[in-house]
Formats: structure tokens, sequence, C-alpha cells
């Protein structure tokens, strides 16, 4: 990521001193789906620019541009960004100081934001999607908004993504939500039609865990579904690390 991207509106010390600065998570899936989605759209991987959405417990969205990560939801933990599984994701830095104010212990902060928020902590029930779906549908409030919320947070996400790229050829969904969530795929994409997003409800119905495109006939930019494969990138990069030592 460029320092525009990776910086935090901090001291400068604290980056060059301390190393304090976004770094992002879940790289080598964005870097397994960017890859695929390059190869279904039939271009060479520097040629894609889109947004991968890896969304399972833990979510995070990368911009990439001519096949690089340029910018992403999380930061120097993978605390910052969306909604998850049981993390806060983004929230007023100054709650934490609000909190230890009233009195609650600075642990107790921490395990509060990682491990009994997101979709756990609005739900008041699970972080599992699809016990919080089969709720919704029953008509738990709770639930129903958990689930709006995790949606909303996404699409603001990719329209901020979308405003670092200026284009994208595809939208990407991977991870356990994102490949198999025809539910909350709809209700992220709900909405981005301006961007040219048009979601095809039969394709998106027939792609359950299984990789192809789920946008409509004619949609000015693809929307994939594509299981991530993080063990092949990693074992690809020991390959290439390897045979570059054995050339050395």
């Amino acid at each position: 990521m460029p320092e525009r991207a990776f910086l935090y509106a901090i001291p400068r010390a604290l980056y060059e001193e301390r190393g304090i600065r976004r770094y992002g998570f879940h790289g080598t899936s964005h870097r397994y789906v960017a890859q695929r989605s390059a190869a279904l759209l039939g271009v060479a991987t520097e040629e894609f620019t889109g947004i991968t959405c890896h969304l399972g417990n833990g979510c995070s969205l990368a911009a990439i541009e001519h096949g690089r990560s340029v910018d992403t939801t999380m930061g120097l933990t993978p605390l910052e960004g969306v909604a998850m599984g049981t993390r806060s994701g983004d929230v007023d830095p100054a709650l934490i100081f609000h909190l230890a104010r009233s009195g609650m212990e600075l642990a107790d902060i921490e395990r509060m934001l990682l491990q009994e928020s997101g979709l756990l902590g609005l739900s008041g029930h699970s972080q599992d999607m699809r016990e919080l779906e089969v709720l919704a549908l029953k008509g738990d409030r709770a639930a129903q908004m958990a689930l709006d919320v995790l949606a909303y947070r996404v699409r603001k996400a990719i329209g901020a993504l979308y405003a670092v790229l200026g284009r994208m050829d595809a939208l990407v969904f991977t991870g356990g939500i994102g490949e198999n969530s025809t539910f909350m795929r709809r209700r992220i994409v709900d909405g981005l039609g301006g961007f040219g997003l048009q979601l095809d409800a039969a394709r998106n119905r027939a792609h359950s865990n299984c990789e192809g495109e789920v946008s409509s006939f004619g949609a000015q930019v693809k929307i994939l579904v594509i299981p991530t494969n993080e063990e092949l990138v990693i074992a690809r990069e020991a390959r290439e690390l390897v045979s570059r030592k054995v050339e050395e």
C-alpha cells in the first residue's frame, strides 16, 4: 500500500520508531481470488482491477489495482474495518476512553471488542451466519439488525474502495459468508447499481460454495464468487522462495 493508505494521522514518530501503521490481513486470500478473477475474466493478473471481499468470522475488503492490493479495510490489527463475527470493526477511538473512565477495565474492553461484539454482540444470540439468517426469517429483530449492520458496513466499504480505484472490473466474494450466503450477497449488492453492479437472483442461488459469476447478463461490472485457497498461495510462494534459494 502507498503511504497515504497505510499511515495513521498520528505523530509520524510512532510509525518510524515503532512501526505503527495499517498492515491489513487476509492477504493470501485476497491474492488468490484476485488471480482467479483475472483468469475467469481472461486477462493477466496485472490487468485486473477490482474489489475483493473476504467475508467470514473475520471480514476484510481489499482494493486491487492492476493485480496489486493498494488499500484494505483492516489495519494494525484485524480489529479495524467492517463488523465481523465477534469483532466490532471500526468504532470511535474515544469509546475506549469513555468506557475506561466509566470503570471498565482495559482487558475487559479489549475482550469485548474482540470476542463479544460484531454479529454476536448485536444479535445477542450467535456469530454464525446460518443461525442468524434463520432467526431473522422468523422475525428476530436483533438478528435482523445484526445482518443489516454487516451488509451496510460492507456496502459502505465497497463505496470507499471504489473511490480509491475509480473503476472496477469485478466485485468478488470469498470466505465462509461470501462463498455461501446468497442472502448476504444480495443484501450487500442491493443499492450498488450506480457502480454498474447487478446481481442475478438465479445465478446467485446457484453459486453456493462454488466458483462462478453471479452478476446479471450484460452487467457493466462482474460479480464473482470464488472459494478461497490460501494454502495453495502459501505453497506456491514457498516453492518460489525455495527455488530462489537453490539458484543462489
